[in-house]
């Protein structure tokens, strides 16, 4: 059995490595803040979350198949929440039954029994939960899942598996079959099932096919160890059989927890946006070729989940547009909508809900930051160096179709050279079929953008600075500007108007 409920054909590769970005994603997305919420104190939970956010989907087919789940989940909660609680207790218990150190057949027997006595309890809960709730979902996720506890797990199911798990607790001994070999050595050893039991009138009167008995006498240690291994023969392949089966449920159980865990993980994302009355809506996702991108109220999830207030959102259409470039006034707002873009892209290709009024995109093959970071305190290299390893190492991974952001790149060194960097880099990533977002300063690099566009175009964004100084944290179509307003940062560090030469 199978839950497909993460990808309608296959699962999720729990073993597989995290991709080499994850790094550098968790730390400029403030993915810490994004899994700390999904998770809710719940260790497994947060695993989880980050095990599914960094293996993006790059199927618009899949991420549809995840949204349908998701919102059958969003609209009835407790399905998701009643399902991943009793799969954990399962799972918990388990691990309590005492383990077969000794790992002969009949101490694997008994763990088996034990375990696929608490299996057939779990599973019992389980389909009542499915046909509880049958009905109340629409999704091809949930409804197939539903469909299989229905169907593999009836009664007769239950009454076949409750019969056999009495007669291998052995209450009336173990019943063994064999046949003389070569040698007079036993050999086809079978594990028989005990006929019915005689009844009293049998006992009193003998009436019983004849048999013959022999009895161990009390101090009879070897022929003790001879009688243990006949039986442990007999057990041998049904304990395998039943130790198979044992494993094939756990496998179960562990599948249905780390995808149900997901969908819980979303919920508690969606409970604390809700209870902030942050929009939320479910992505569209196209697939590759044209870039797009078009949003209305896209906000950062992780800065609102840290803020009291609610956050500002941007409305951009980018349809058809592979560069986005961002100029304007420091602290107006720039390098919070790179984030939100990245996290909205991920969160897209997670098959989750995103954190605007309404979103679009197309899919891509990989996801990559390259944000400025502080000097480095062990002075092995400058921050320009630091800076152009990072892009080689972005450079190695990349492949057409993915996307990239950059918040305030290759600034560590003058003007002219960090605007020939910067100019060179991103030509080349567009070349290449990459999509590009960007946050700058360097009012050259951006003037050359604006005047000489790359042949699939590019959209210019602005932080607008009010008369007064204040933001309004919107970005505004429209060309760079020679200053990004600096004197606003002279006059909050140093309490005094700064006097221009």
């Amino acid at each position: 059995m199978k839950p497909h409920l993460l990808y309608p054909d296959q699962d999720l590769d729990w073993e597989s490595e995290l991709p080499p970005e994850a790094a550098d994603l968790y730390r400029d997305l403030g993915l810490g803040t994004l899994y700390d919420t999904m998770a809710d104190r719940d260790v497994f939970l947060r695993e989880v979350s980050e095990r599914v956010l960094l293996t993006p989907l790059t199927t618009p087919d899949v991420i549809v198949y995840r949204q349908q789940v998701l919102q059958d989940l969003v609209a009835h909660p407790d399905i998701g929440y009643q399902m991943y609680r009793l799969v954990g207790e399962t799972i918990e218990d388990e691990r309590r039954i005492w383990p077969s150190f000794l790992r002969t057949p009949d101490s694997i027997m008994h763990r088996a029994v034990e375990s696929m006595e608490l299996y057939s309890r779990q599973l019992r809960a389980l389909r009542q939960v499915s046909v509880a709730h049958t009905g109340e979902v629409n999704s091809p996720g949930l409804i197939r899942l539903f469909d299989m506890l229905a169907t593999e797990l009836d009664d007769a199911y239950f009454d076949v598996l409750d019969d056999h798990l009495h007669h291998l607790r052995f209450k009336h001994g173990v019943l063994v079959s064999a046949e003389l070999g070569r040698g007079c050595k036993g050999t086809n050893y079978v594990l028989r099932r005990h006929g019915p039991q005689p009844t009293w009138r049998e006992r009193l009167t003998g009436g019983r096919p004849p048999s013959q008995t022999y009895r161990l006498p009390d101090r009879d240690e070897a022929g003790a160890r001879a009688l243990d291994e006949l039986r442990d023969r007999g057990l041998n392949l049904a304990a395998d059989a039943l130790a198979r089966s044992s494993d094939h449920i756990l496998s179960f159980f562990t599948l249905l927890r780390r995808e149900i865990g997901f969908y819980v993980a979303c919920l508690n994302l969606h409970h604390q946006l809700v209870n902030k009355g942050e929009p939320q809506c479910f992505p569209t996702a196209f697939p590759q070729g044209e870039a797009r991108l078009k949003c209305r109220g896209l906000y950062d999830t992780c800065l609102s989940l840290r803020s009291e207030e609610r956050v500002v959102g941007n409305d951009v259409n980018a349809d058809g547009r592979a560069l986005i470039v961002v100029t304007g006034a420091n602290e107006g707002g720039k390098s919070t909508f790179l984030r939100s873009v990245g996290l909205a892209q991920l969160m897209t290709q997670a098959g989750m809900f995103v954190s605007a009024d309404s979103f679009q995109t197309d899919v891509r093959t990989g996801i990559f930051t390259h944000f400025r970071r502080d000097e480095d305190t062990e002075m092995e290299s400058g921050k320009l160096d630091e800076e152009l390893a990072r892009m080689s190492n972005i450079a190695d991974r990349i492949d057409p179709g993915s996307l990239v952001l950059f918040n305030e790149s290759f600034a560590s060194t003058n003007e002219r050279e960090a605007s020939g960097i910067s100019r060179q880099v991103t030509r080349a990533l567009l070349e290449s079929g990459i999509k590009v977002v960007l946050v700058t300063h360097l009012y050259d690099f951006a003037l050359a953008l604006h005047h000489e566009p790359p042949s699939c175009g590019a959209l210019f964004l602005r932080a607008p600075r009010l008369a007064d100084g204040s933001r309004t944290f919107r970005l505004e179509v429209g060309e760079p500007l020679p200053t990004s307003f600096g004197y606003d940062l002279y006059e909050e560090i140093f309490g005094e108007p700064a006097r221009p030469k």
